[in-house]
């Protein structure tokens, strides 16, 4: 813990705060240099005195560690840290910490934003009206899609952390039938019913997922698992890409094998031009902003600074590693 005026450096600022918010707290907690964005081969320069880093999603790697001879501690500006080398930080003695709970509620919301859109259309109609095609219609309405409302259809539920169960919530508010699948033995509320994976993703007519992604969860949504859903089947992912084979998904998209998709997260971000997905007519695809309501990134970057003063008053709290 720096014990004269410490130097603070936040790598990727913009992301979190592109103006809209306002770093008053953090500049007071002493010598802040902010980037708006870092290149992965400018962090050490950047970084070269500094005691304290902020980081989103600038890489922490072993080697940038062992070039930062003054570092103590390392801020993610995110609930996942695997952005920074765990392990490196311990052998120097390097506190880092996270966010653990701060966009539960916009997440949700996007699931169901994704949802909603899937099974109403809202902005395809609207660009139909603006291009004519009501004024000039036979009747007095028309749809492109099949409308289709949610009540007494079954949202499956993969993973009842934070995120899972409000989205649980919302189903059920809307008048889904639920099911899910967690590891936790916790009491779930009346309107959950736990089943294995298998069973949801057979019976269920939306699945969402909500898991982290470890060694057993990745490329959890493959080829076969994709065959058991019904062909009217939706699937949406706010969670991590690599929960599904992407590849897999493109191929029973492409051929109705389920209807269609929204995703929030891909594989790779920014994707690759060629990624398989993209240009599918079926699948809807945001650039990873579920989180990034002003009033999540607020409860963020107010939860950030929490940190950094907690560490600098010799309290460290959200630690993710053990020093």
């Amino acid at each position: 813990m720096p014990t004269t005026t410490p130097h603070l450096v936040v790598l990727d600022g913009f992301t979190l705060n592109p103006g809209d918010l306002s770093w008053e707290r953090l500049l007071s907690l002493g010598n802040c240099s902010i980037y708006e964005r870092t290149a992965p081969d400018a962090i050490v320069e950047e970084a070269a005195d500094a005691e304290l880093v902020l980081t989103n999603k600038a890489v922490l790697s072993r080697a940038v560690i062992e070039a930062l001879p003054k570092l103590k501690y390392i801020g993610v500006s995110a609930t996942g840290y695997n952005v920074v080398d765990l392990e490196a930080a311990r052998e120097r003695g390097i506190t880092v910490t996270n966010v653990p709970v701060y966009g539960t509620t916009s997440v949700a919301q996007m699931v169901f934003a994704h949802l909603l859109h899937l099974t109403r259309r809202v902005g395809d109609h609207s660009r139909a009206v603006h291009a004519g095609r009501w004024s000039s219609a036979n009747d007095w309405c028309f749809w492109d899609f099949p409308q289709v409302e949610l009540a007494g259809l079954t949202m499956g539920i993969v993973g009842l952390g934070r995120i899972g169960r409000a989205t649980a919530k919302l189903a059920d508010a809307f008048g889904m039938k639920v099911l899910a699948t967690s590891r936790s033995v916790a009491d779930l509320p009346d309107y959950i019913q736990r089943v294995d994976l298998d069973t949801l993703f057979r019976d269920s007519d939306v699945v969402s997922l909500h898991c982290p992604l470890t060694p057993e969860t990745e490329n959890l949504v493959d080829a076969a698992r994709l065959r058991m859903m019904k062909p009217t089947a939706l699937l949406i992912n706010t969670s991590r890409g690599p929960l599904i084979d992407e590849t897999a998904l493109a191929d029973a998209l492409q051929h109705r094998t389920i209807a269609g998709a929204g995703l929030d997260v891909l594989s790779a971000e920014p994707p690759p031009v060629d990624h398989p997905l993209l240009g599918i007519e079926n699948c809807f695809i945001t650039p990873h902003i579920a989180w990034a309501t002003r009033s999540a990134r607020r409860r963020l970057l107010d939860m950030a600074v929490d940190n950094v003063a907690a560490f600098l008053a010799g309290r460290p709290q959200n630690v993710v590693n053990s020093i």
